[in-house]
């Protein structure tokens, strides 16, 4: 296929809320260009860009899809990503690797939880963005409606480019009030619109909308205003740069109407991107990640003149062809076979067949140009959020700073086959999975897998027995707890054993004192006059991290302490680091014996939709939860509700939701902070966890 420069590419992220209709829509831009022979469609897993087995089964996007469509002499690259809260994180991971967001909006709900999380990440990553009310043929769409929500939601800025023609099954095709001419469509046709003035019925409405629109692009631009008083309007030639201005600068949000199913709209949308969005080459210098001796970072302009570096921003994991890694070219011209070093691990790859997605394809080529999206299979060390390029040049793009998982299940594997197998095929879903953790816990064994839901873990527990063969038994969620302190101490740990020849000698004197919430671990040195040896130190606060990991109260990682070691004592032979480290243990746990433990729970941020006439039972629910209820809203008929509740009352939550409003609501939860669990329920939770671990915590002496 032939390779595109910068200034002839669009890389557009597809977002929104679940369901709303972003996967058709790119199916239906995929077959308007030709990309594809037939219109895709979710229900028949006849899509592009949900290919993988659990997003066809599912009926659903769970990690990002890449497309590309030839429209005139521009390609233009689709990233669709999912709209479920617990796969959204997605989305933030492809945004450094693209120049605008296409926010996709379902014709009936409008604004959703979701439209609302990526438009926020979009705003991070200062990317322009166009809105697509999109599935406009459905029953019960209306565009007055959703113009209503987005300006509701995301303020005045936000201006229809179009109006439709007709509506509901009626939905024929747009009005484009920029060149104020109208486009029929054939439903579920080719996507190619017939040309024609606008309907009678329209036209007013039109005008009033043209004007309005003229006059927001006019505004803050001193020549533009002046033509627009004098004439009434801008011309064409005028308006398409000042637009285009506009969007870039983030001064206009424009909406688009279309169905995907009826691929109604779609050659206009095309159009819109490649008039509209910005190009790769317009975008700033890339800055690269702060340099160790904190010198200026180094930053890349968007141009094949430079020297070649890319950034790695998404990993799959294939059975077949091994670990795809999908990558933007930020500067220069990568070619095939390309040897590159890997700045984030310090070792070097070779790049060999180079080629572009479209889906799960892989179409070779021979050169990827500054700006564009490629990919490439089986490199050794690389993974998602590493930067690579020309060995000459280092540069080290930063990488996405995601949200840490919100709830924990252990794992076991069925059989013995299954134990053999499981470290490898978990490690491999890991690997294209940027919030899922596994891990030991060293007090129960157990295996732990941690992500953001129940939906996200029930996933990776398929991936591994269909790709991997491997099966697994899942056991309820754990609560992931902390202890902390609330008063002071001042304690000294004292470790001495004799044991004929060398002994083992070690003294410390610590104060230990409570930290604000999140701020986990402080280490002071105040020893003078070598009291203690400055090489034993280190083992002191070794020993103490160490019993702090270990727990007091029942097991739990203790956090937000500060511990200040002022005073001590050694022996010129018995003393050692291991000595000094025992001495620190001891403290540690003298310490805590004074200083008031007490259990902190995870609190989380949690967002509740649904209609109207469920909001009174959600709202006892959510206070019989412990909820603090943060805020109310109503939107079109939906009441949605923000409270903090702990994550231990929330963790079967999904099931209750559905069973209490008939399966008409939906939530979103994240990690918001730690919180002392109440005094009632920390006994309870420090009997129950000790017995579950099968120990007794004792107080070493």
């Amino acid at each position: 296929m032939k390779t595109y420069e910068g200034a002839n590419i669009r890389n557009v992220v597809v977002v929104g809320h679940g369901h709303a209709g972003k996967t058709s829509l790119v199916s239906g831009l995929l077959f308007t260009t030709g990309a594809t022979q037939r219109l895709g469609r979710v229900d028949d897993g006849t899509t592009v860009t949900d290919y993988d087995e659990e997003e066809v089964a599912r009926q659903m996007s769970i990690s990002a899809g890449l497309a590309f469509a030839e429209w005139g002499k521009t390609k233009i690259n689709l990233v669709d990503v999912p709209g479920f809260n617990m796969f959204v994180h997605e989305a933030k991971m492809v945004m450094p690797a693209v120049e605008s967001a296409l926010v996709v909006v379902d014709g009936v709900a409008g604004v959703e939880v979701v439209t609302e999380r990526v438009w926020n990440y979009a705003d991070e990553f200062h990317l322009p963005r166009v809105i697509v009310a999109s599935r406009m043929d459905r029953e019960r769409a209306d565009a007055g409606r959703v113009l209503e929500s987005l300006t509701s939601a995301f303020g005045r800025t936000v201006v229809p480019l179009q109006l439709p023609i007709g509506s509901e099954k009626s939905l024929s095709g747009i009005v484009d009030l920029v060149r104020m001419k109208a486009y029929t469509y054939e439903m579920g046709g080719n996507g190619k619109g017939k040309e024609g003035e606008i309907p009678g019925n329209l036209a007013g409405a039109a005008q009033e909308a043209h004007e309005k629109l003229v006059e927001m692009i006019a505004e803050g631009n001193d020549a533009l205003m002046e033509e627009f008083f004098d004439k009434g309007t801008i011309p064409e030639e005028h308006l398409i740069p000042a637009l285009h201005e506009a969007i870039r600068e983030d001064r206009i949000f424009p909406v688009l109407f279309t169905s995907g199913l009826g691929n109604i709209g779609t050659d206009k949308l095309l159009d819109f991107l490649v008039d509209y969005t910005p190009a790769p080459t317009e975008r700033e210098p890339v800055k690269g990640a702060p340099t160790p001796n904190n010198g200026e970072p180094p930053t890349r302009k968007v141009a094949d003149s430079e020297p070649v570096s890319l950034f790695v921003f998404k990993t799959v994991s294939d059975p077949f062809a091994g670990r795809i890694s999908y990558y933007k070219v930020f500067s220069g011209v990568l070619k095939n076979d390309a040897m590159l070093q890997n700045f984030a691990r310090n070792t070097p790859e070779k790049l060999a067949h180079i080629s572009v997605m479209q889906g799960k394809t892989a179409v070779p080529v021979n050169e990827v140009h500054a700006g564009d999206i490629g990919a490439v299979a089986k490199l050794k060390d690389t993974l998602t959020g590493d930067t690579l390029g020309d060995k000459a040049a280092a540069i080290q793009y930063p990488k996405i700073v995601l949200p840490e998982p919100a709830i924990t299940f252990a794992i076991e594997p069925k059989t013995r086959a299954d134990e053999d197998k499981l470290s490898n095929g978990i490690h491999k879903v890991m690997e294209e999975d940027a919030m899922l953790r596994f891990f030991r816990d060293e007090q129960t064994k157990e295996f732990l897998i941690a992500g953001t839901g129940q939906q996200h873990i029930e996933v990776i527990v398929s991936k591994l027995k269909k790709r991997y063969h491997t099966e697994v038994n899942l056991k309820a969620p754990k609560v992931p707890y902390r202890e902390t302190i609330r008063g002071k101490a001042d304690v000294q740990g004292r470790h001495k054993k004799q044991t004929g020849g060398h002994g083992q000698y070690g003294d410390c004197k610590i104060k230990m004192e409570p930290l604000p919430r999140g701020a986990n671990f402080e280490f002071v040195n105040d020893i003078f006059g070598g009291s203690i040896p400055r090489n034993f130190i280190p083992a002191v606060e070794k020993g103490i991290v160490d019993a702090a990991q270990r727990g007091f109260l029942a097991g739990y990682p203790v956090v937000d302490f500060r511990v200040i070691l002022y005073d001590g004592s050694y022996h010129d032979v018995d003393s050692n680091e291991l000595s000094f480290k025992m001495a620190g243990r001891i403290a540690f746990k003298k310490a805590m014996e004074q200083a008031k433990p007490t259990l902190l729970e995870p609190i989380m941020s949690v967002e509740i939709t649904v209609p109207d006439e469920f909001a009174g039972s959600i709202m006892g629910d959510l206070n019989s939860r412990r909820g603090r209820i943060q805020g109310m809203d109503n939107k079109g008929g939906k009441t949605i509700v923000k409270a903090q509740v702990p994550m231990a009352e929330m963790l079967t939550y999904g099931a209750d939701l559905t069973s209490m409003t008939q399966g008409r609501g939906s939530f979103n939860m994240e990690m918001s902070h730690y919180d002392i669990v109440p005094q009632a329920l920390q006994e309870k939770i420090i009997t129950q966890t000790k017995a579950e671990r099968g120990e007794v915590v004792e107080v070493e002496e």
